[in-house]
């Protein structure tokens, strides 16, 4: 028998300057601990907003790595 088993894992990521940072930032992060990270899925985005403008750019991620 043969096939791939994975496992998922929650991470959050903020950026001061856009959700594609904050994006990078996390899955770059995950990568660096994680062996083999395969993908990611935006679960959540949010922004922080003082004096009505945007300060910070947070995601929810579910970053996928395949087990060995």
């Amino acid at each position: 028998m043969s096939g791939t088993v994975a496992r998922i894992t929650h991470i959050s990521a903020r950026s001061d300057t856009s959700f594609e940072d904050a994006v990078r930032i996390g899955v770059e992060r995950a990568a660096s601990t994680l062996r083999n990270v395969s993908g990611a899925w935006v679960k959540e985005q949010k922004v922080d907003v003082a004096d009505g403008r945007i300060t910070a750019w947070q995601v929810v991620l579910e970053v996928t790595f395949v087990l060995e």
